[in-house]
């Protein structure tokens, strides 16, 4: 009796885990071992619903096992490949010291011979050569990696270095190929079963880089992918942290704020509890991304305690932080945290993250040389990296500081530029703010009509957003539109500014000092006034501001 509930359980076991139920597998499993030892193919099985459900314990437990048991029958490279998989998830996990042991044992037991695993071997040194920014020998290692893969049939490991190939001919700025790779490392995923393991880090690193370089539509695709890859598996643990992430940045673009915000909810009551590893980090992207959604909709406790929680998980609050903090008018803590966390970051792809906000803090703090030359650091970035997402980013910020620098007429074509490229991007809340830009712009231009049209038409995506804060701030743009007929020549709001300082005759540096700003600063915008109104002295302009009755 005792012998049929054994069987039964291993039954179960296994078939649960040919269905991919890992949960179901991982029970039946670990009943059948508790009575009877495992084959050390069921052991293999065991282990790995361990790890797919989030049990690293368990998993490291029953693979020791299996090495044991290859390397007692004699299977050498068998148990170097059990030894492999534990130091590469000892290292994802952060625990170098045992990493490193379990590697050099499947090291020194594959030694010199040309087999699957040595192509495997390589996926260590591949990830040292990428912290180490060595992309040349990332590349020629990931190549190797795909050569022996294809050589031996071995598919896992083909996808998988494919991925890593990919990025690193991405991170070099070769797009073009690294893309290719990307796409060719997910065909095979997509369309073989492999390892669930190797399969899931897979779709990390490619949809990760394809963040990384705003190449959106590939984003989508692959994140959508991944997606329904897991929900295949309904009991998987491992990954589906990251997938739903993923998910939330894509709805969140699309303009699906409510099923964004719920999605990360969900993704912060599954992960918030983790310390380290995957759940740990996705809990600090969960909770990054949901107070993103409640900045945008101007609910300001909910965006302050996510970015609160988001830092508290290892998560860099900014710049989401930075644009709150600039929406409540706290500008100087808006300026000294885009400075902050854009000093510490050298990483040209990691500071694509930070430098658009940083031109709109910038310019909302007057500053427009340093806004100016970050909207250069950018240009230099995509012209590197260059996908059209990255384009319409420069050409955002390059209008922006044309505005701000007094040539409305120079924005526009970039503005409309930048709309075409979010318009394919599916992306209606940058849309929108675009079209707000591109209204100031055109009505500076003087072309009242397009200003009209292109507000009418903002408004109506952000009330469908649930915009708020954007919502509000057309209608005071609206109800100051008195006020902006007042600024003759085209002068900005802070040029009127200065010239009302001007005209009580305070030197550029007390007016410097009186807005905060840099004397350099002043003195361009008292350079761009005398250009806009016509006069050579300080004395004109000042003559100039009584005569319109601007002080």
């Amino acid at each position: 009796m005792r012998q049929g509930v054994n069987k039964s359980d291993l039954e179960r076991g296994r078939e649960a885990y040919a269905a991919r139920a890992w949960a179901d597998a991982h029970a039946a499993l670990s009943r059948a071992e508790a009575s009877t030892p495992l084959a050390v193919e069921d052991l293999e099985r065991l282990a790995w619903a361990a790890t797919l459900t989030d049990r690293d314990h368990d998993y490291f437990r029953v693979m020791e096992r299996v090495y044991e048991a290859h390397l007692a029958a004699g299977r050498d490279l068998e148990a170097a490949r059990a030894a492999l998989f534990m130091g590469l998830r000892l290292r994802v996990i952060g625990e170098h010291g045992r990493a490193t042991g379990w590697l050099s044992r499947a090291q020194r037991l594959v030694g010199d011979r040309d087999c699957a695993e040595a192509g495997y071997l390589l996926l260590p040194e591949i990830r040292r050569y990428e912290m180490a920014g060595d992309l040349d020998q990332m590349t020629a290692l990931a190549r190797r990696a795909i050569e022996i893969g294809d050589r031996f049939h071995e598919r896992d490991l083909s996808a998988f270095a494919r991925a890593l190939a990919g990025k690193a001919a991405v991170r070099k700025g070769q797009i073009a190929d690294g893309l290719a790779l990307m796409d060719e490392a997910m065909l095979i995923v997509t369309t073989e079963t492999l390892m669930p393991i190797l399969s899931g880090l897979t779709y990390c690193i490619v949809i990760a880089t394809c963040h990384q370089v705003y190449a959106l539509g590939r984003a989508r695709e692959w994140t959508q992918a991944l997606a329904t890859w897991c929900a295949a598996q309904s009991q998987l643990v491992t990954f589906t942290g990251v997938c739903t992430v993923h998910r939330v940045e894509i709805l969140q673009l699309g303009g699906a704020w409510t099923d964004a915000i719920e999605a990360a909810r969900t993704a912060v009551e599954r992960f918030a509890g983790g310390t380290r590893g995957e759940a740990h980090e996705a809990a600090g992207d969960a909770f990054y991304q949901q107070a993103e959604i409640h900045r945008l909709r101007g609910e300001e406790v909910g965006a302050e305690a996510g970015y609160r929680a988001a830092s508290e998980h290892g998560r860099e609050p900014q710049p989401g932080l930075a644009l709150l903090r600039l929406a409540q008018g706290r500008v100087a803590d808006a300026v000294s945290g885009i400075r902050r966390v854009l000093a510490a970051t050298a990483d040209p792809l990691s500071r694509i993250r930070y430098l658009p906000a940083t031109v709109e803090i910038l310019l909302a703090a007057g500053e427009l040389d340093e806004a100016r030359a970050a909207a250069q650091d950018l240009e230099a970035i995509a012209t590197t990296y260059q996908t059209d997402i990255l384009g319409a980013m420069v050409a955002q910020a390059q209008a922006a500081v044309a505005a701000a620098d007094g040539r409305p007429q120079t924005a526009i074509d970039p503005l409309r530029r930048a709309l075409r490229v979010w318009q394919d991007a599916d992306a209606p809340y940058i849309v929108a703010r675009i079209r707000v830009a591109l209204a100031r712009a055109c009505r500076d231009a003087g072309d009242t009509d397009a200003a009209a049209i292109e507000l009418d038409l903002a408004r109506k995506a952000f009330a469908d957003l649930g915009a708020t804060p954007d919502l509000t701030a057309l209608d005071e743009g609206a109800a100051s539109g008195a006020k902006a007929a007042a600024r003759p020549n085209g002068l900005s709001p802070r040029e009127l500014e200065v010239l009302r300082l001007v005209a009580t005759g305070k030197t550029n540096k007390a007016i410097a000092r009186e807005l905060h700003l840099s004397e350099k600063t002043i003195d361009r915008h008292v350079s761009n006034i005398f250009t806009k109104v016509n006069v050579a002295s300080r004395a004109a302009a000042t003559a100039y501001a009584y005569q319109r009755g601007l002080v």
